[in-house]
């Protein structure tokens, strides 16, 4: 069964290239291996990423991520049962979110994904995948 999962986290020390770069290439390499695939959005002060694939892989995936020191306040946002993967051209990928993105203030003028429903945050994820560019990733 397929399962699409939404969380929000937030960084436990400064987010450097390096640290970012580090998150990507374990995500892609750990992500290839289990099948899974997603995409990562990163703003300032907070990760929100969406990770598709089986549901027992998805589940141990996500409890790794909980226990990862690079996150804290990790909140599960939804988990639900998917037909057809969304990102299925990456296993990872990561998108920037900027405060000043028009698009973060247009869906949402104080964007703050704790604090909105899955659907709102998942919607203004899947609209700024296709408003980004580039999206960065190591992948072909």
């Amino acid at each position: 069964m397929l399962v699409s999962l939404l969380y929000v986290s937030q960084p436990t020390g400064p987010v450097t290239t390096s640290v970012t770069g580090s998150i990507l290439r374990s995500s892609i390499a750990n992500n290839k291996a289990a099948d899974i695939s997603g995409v990562l959005c990163q703003g300032t002060g907070l990760y929100m990423q969406v990770l598709e694939g089986e549901r027992p892989v998805v589940n141990d995936m996500f409890y790794r991520i909980v226990a990862d020191s690079r996150h804290r306040h990790v909140e599960l946002l939804s988990m639900e049962e998917i037909q057809k993967r969304q990102f299925d051209q990456w296993s990872m990928a990561l998108v920037h979110l900027n405060a000043n993105d028009p698009m973060v203030k247009m869906n949402h003028p104080e964007f703050n994904p704790y604090a909105s429903t899955a659907k709102d945050a998942m919607a203004i994820l899947e609209e700024l995948v296709k408003t980004s560019w580039p999206i960065v990733t190591t992948e072909p």
